[in-house]
């Protein structure tokens, strides 16, 4: 039985702990599945390009419990390990509970706890923290044991190993202090693998630390896949089964052939779950990656455009000078083409953008805002349409999570602008005062909030129904508007 890896607070060291791990097994010749807990992007990126196989993200908030059960045994009784990675704390879930923590999962899950402490400060307290997560809850964990991280010298490792032997708890290793250990990062997290020059040297450098200090012997079982995993339908299947119309729909549309659906993929927008693209395909549809920070156009004969979050503000020059790109965005939505923008792409259909330094940069000026740097938005979000629109409709409650540091003032609509889009849903999370948020359209979905789509599967269904009932947009619809030049 695989573990979950833990901690009592984020910074704790759970993501090098699981990059470790996942280096020893490339390293064995292993194969090793990447499971994280929560809605998290930039963290699954790094540990599938370790573990050299997409990350799977557990989310019973998002998904539902029956996906995460699912997607766990699928997924991973198909490798010779399992590694799951926690978010937050371990009793960190939504408001102050612990509903969608790690320690929620590990229950669902049947799976021990391996905790993660930084220890750089402490000796005989670390065994009254580690008590206190060992014996809270509910929900009640197991604890297979603690790995420490910076711990100062052997002294320091002496006494902290005797802190945890005076309760009963197993060291299974520490992390030591080492260059490689210390990952950049910025304001939403991590630097993706493609920021990490040097990623393939610091897998090896990582598998070497860990045979050095971590218990190899002890923590190695804990890695096992589950026991027995499903038969018959994969975790994609399963989920359209459940919107009758989508698999009709799939085995009318050709699904071999597929109907191009471009997706903004590079270093501006790279917020996606594996399984947006997995179900797509399985309702019929064929994901083509499109760049806007390369000035592409889109792809001949698209028929829909998915605008995934990331970092546009990082790259807010560069984008504005895409003038091919932003082009061929406005005249998909002139074409009326289905447009999907979450997060980060929302921000490439506003009137401007202004960067870190203040400076502003005009967009695509298909939605009536401005974007600056502003407070942080994060948590899970109860969303409620008002309208029926592109992929959702009026009574449908969905779960989401936002997570962004840019904030919307309104602009006047330009005279491309879209026409007759009206506002998307009423937003309530805990802490956060309800607002209505976003913009809905018939051909137009666009939201801060991030959604999982194995959790609301109708989403992709009318995607692709919307992408077959429209005009494939030729490929020189772009070559005789002004702004391309």
């Amino acid at each position: 039985m695989s573990c979950l890896i833990a901690a009592p607070c984020s910074g704790s060291g759970k993501t090098l702990l699981s990059l470790t791990l996942a280096a020893v097994a490339r390293e064995r010749g292993e194969t090793i599945q990447p499971f994280k807990v929560g809605p998290d992007y930039l963290d699954p990126q790094l540990l599938g390009a370790v573990a050299g196989r997409p990350c799977r993200n557990l989310d019973p908030l998002l998904c539902g419990e029956d996906w995460v059960r699912r997607c766990y045994r699928w997924h991973g009784g198909r490798a010779g390990r399992v590694l799951v990675e926690g978010v937050m704390g371990l009793f960190d879930g939504r408001g102050a509970g612990s509903e969608g923590s790690s320690a929620a999962v590990a229950d669902l899950l049947g799976l021990p706890v391996v905790l993660v402490v930084e220890a750089s400060r402490q000796a005989g307290s670390l065994a009254a923290l580690v008590r206190g997560f060992r014996d809270h809850g509910p929900p009640r964990i197991s604890l297979a044991g603690v790995v420490l991280n910076r711990v100062g010298s052997e002294r320091h490792h002496r006494l902290l190993a005797e802190a945890l032997a005076a309760i009963e708890v197993p060291l299974l290793g520490v992390l030591p202090s080492h260059p490689s250990l210390e990952l950049p990062s910025r304001h939403l997290g991590l630097l993706t693998p493609g920021e990490l020059g040097d990623l393939g040297e610091r897998q090896r450098i990582w598998a070497r630390l860990a045979r050095e200090h971590l218990d190899l012997a002890r923590l190695w079982p804990l890695l096992a896949p589950p026991a027995c995993p499903p038969e018959g339908q994969d975790p994609i299947h399963w989920c359209l089964d459940r919107v009758p119309a989508a698999s009709a729909f799939a085995a009318t549309a050709g699904a071999d052939a597929g109907l191009p659906v471009a997706i903004a993929s590079d270093a501006a927008f790279h917020f996606r779950y594996p399984e947006a693209q997995e179900l797509l395909q399985a309702c019929g549809l064929k994901p083509l990656s499109w760049s806007p920070l390369a000035d592409d156009p889109l792809p001949r004969d698209c028929r829909a455009v998915l605008l995934p979050g990331g970092y546009p503000e990082l790259h807010a020059p560069q984008l504005a000078a895409s003038r091919r790109s932003l082009g061929s965005l406005r005249a998909a939505a002139a074409a009326g083409l289905p447009i999907v923008a979450e997060c980060g792409g929302l921000l490439l259909l506003g009137q401007e953008l202004e960067d870190g330094d203040g400076v502003r940069h005009p967009m695509a000026g298909l939605l009536p805002f401005g974007a600056r740097r502003g407070p942080l938005s994060l948590g899970y979000r109860q969303a409620l349409p008002g309208a029926d629109g592109l992929l959702v409709r009026r009574g449908e409650s969905l779960c989401g999570h936002e997570f962004h540091r840019w904030q919307l003032e309104p602009r006047p609509s330009r005279g491309d602008g879209l026409a007759e889009v009206e506002s998307l849903w009423q937003l309530e999370g805990w802490g956060s005062p309800g607002r209505i948020e976003g913009w809905t359209a018939p051909t137009v979905h666009a939201s801060w909030l991030h959604l999982h789509w194995a959790g609301c599967p109708e989403i992709p269904s009318r995607l692709a129904r919307a992408a077959a009932s429209v005009v494939p947009l030729p490929r020189n619809a772009v070559s005789c508007n002004p702004v391309c030049g």
